[in-house]
């Protein structure tokens, strides 16, 4: 099949070169300016790299640029649409299974206040933190549950094709993903062996430590660009014990 396409093109490119020789020829015999034909010729081939620059070059690049924003806006949307219907709870949830809790409720209390450099300092101090989580600490049954129930959402947003920009997002999904299947294909969470609680520790810490990660990034995203949206997903910070969706 792609042999036949790059033989398409070849000939369309021979067939497009031999119609440029024709008329050259049917110029030259009509009206034997030799000269004429070498003055615009050579005139043409020197405009090829104007061309390629103004083309290629810049209005390529304010394409791509404008291209990029947008599909960058429409990723955010999902982005928020996903904390907002499952995210910001399976945080909740995700919490309840980490011993070290408190160390991320003390580092992760977004406020007005944060600027750029603390957003950094905060991201980079989590790459540092312990993940290891236990399966056994929180409630398995409604983690479970609430996946259970947001399958479907999972599944759709794992569709979308703009997330293919966005690998971490992605990988955070799979992630999640793969521990709601996890859970949902056992019969009970309850008395499972120890192996079992093992390996479901470690999915819930895959899923736990991509999920932080990208919930900091959507905060200081929603800061820098909608406000009001900022005001509420402070007031329903997930990391904060404190935090109360009214207004004070």
């Amino acid at each position: 099949m792609k042999k036949s396409g790059y033989r398409q093109k070849i000939l369309l490119g021979v067939i497009l070169l031999l119609l440029s020789v024709f008329f050259y020829v049917l110029h030259y015999a009509i009206f034997r300016d030799i000269h004429h034909i070498l003055i615009y010729l050579v005139g043409d081939i020197a405009f090829v790299f104007i061309e390629v620059l103004l083309v290629t070059l810049i209005i390529h690049q304010v394409l791509s640029e404008r291209e990029k924003r947008s599909m960058l806006k429409k990723l955010n949307m999902v982005i928020g649409a996903f904390f907002s219907e499952a995210g910001t709870e399976l945080l909740k949830l995700f919490i309840t299974f980490d011993p070290a809790a408190k160390q991320l409720t003390e580092q992760l209390r977004v406020n007005d206040s944060w600027t750029e450099e603390k957003f950094d300092q905060v991201e980079e101090s989590l790459r540092k933190h312990n993940y290891e989580v236990d399966s056994r600490k929180g409630d398995l049954e409604e983690l479970r549950n609430f996946a259970r129930e947001k399958r479907l959402f999972l599944l759709a947003l794992l569709e979308n094709p703009n997330l293919l920009e966005h690998e971490s997002f992605t990988e955070m999904l799979w992630a999640i993903f793969h521990l709601t299947e996890e859970l949902c294909h056992r019969p009970g969470v309850k008395n499972l062996p120890e192996t079992d609680f093992k390996h479901l520790s470690g999915d819930i810490t895959r899923s736990y430590r991509l999920i932080v990660r990208e919930w900091l990034g959507y905060m200081e995203h929603l800061k820098n660009n909608y406000p009001y949206l900022f005001s509420l997903a402070v007031r329903t910070n997930p990391f904060n014990p404190d935090a109360r969706v009214f207004v004070e």
